[in-house]
């Protein structure tokens, strides 16, 4: 049974310089011999090394499985080309999210770009991994429909462009939690993280504003409460 989102796993040219990189944005990382960590209050933020990549690129989501023992990894059957998805033991996480320097506490949601949003219904929710469908719809002014599937204070967000959908489907970005975004923005500044102005979200009652540095071209976003 899936009970939560482990980790996202985020692949990088050179793990030293990453590392440096995104610990100005998200904090410090637990660094091991061929990747980083760093826990969120909801999931854990994984760089690893590709010599090959030019840009920051999500390549794998991790989820936590409880008929796992502690130290399993399993790849997840998966009927989406383009997505790697495994599973991991579930663990406790504490319910309180925590707040780095700059006020950035969790993954608020992960993207996916697909070609088909009835097969990551299928795989993703009650007939696959038994995520919850939160919302399911078609929003004719951006010419896109929007899936998204919640567990474990995260959600996983859907998009299938109606007009340009990709050849394949593919993990896009990432906007992460902050209680405070005027705080955040203010800490980043402080740091020289670039970011745009602060604009009003798509989601009723929410404030988000883009980063342009410290992620490595991978498309972030922030997003906290109005």
């Amino acid at each position: 049974m899936i009970t939560a989102f482990d980790r996202i796993v985020i692949e990088v040219k050179e793990l030293g310089s990453a590392v440096e990189e995104y610990a100005a944005l998200l904090g410090d990382f637990s660094l091991g011999n061929d990747s980083a960590l760093l826990s969120l209050g909801n999931v854990a933020i994984e760089l690893t090394e590709n010599r090959d990549r030019e840009n920051a690129t999500i390549v794998a989501l991790v989820l936590q499985d409880s008929t796992l023992k502690p130290g399993d990894l399993k790849a997840i059957d998966n009927t989406i080309p383009g997505l790697t998805l495994l599973r991991t033991a579930s663990t406790q996480r504490s319910t309180e999210f925590p707040t780095g320097n700059t006020g950035i506490c969790a993954v608020d949601h992960l993207v996916i770009q697909t070609a088909d949003a009835d097969e990551c219904i299928r795989q993703f929710g009650e007939e696959g991994l038994g995520l919850r469908l939160a919302l399911d719809q078609q929003v004719q002014k951006w010419g896109a429909r929007m899936v998204f599937f919640r567990t474990g204070k995260m959600t996983l967000e859907v998009i299938q462009d109606l007009k340009a959908p990709p050849e394949t489907d593919h993990f896009w970005g990432i906007t992460y939690l902050c209680q405070d975004i005027d705080r955040t923005l203010a800490s980043l500044d402080e740091i020289g993280v670039d970011h745009s102005p602060i604009r009003e979200g798509r989601k009723p009652g929410t404030r988000v504003a883009t980063v342009n540095s410290h992620c490595l071209n991978l498309p972030t976003l922030l997003i906290g409460p109005a």
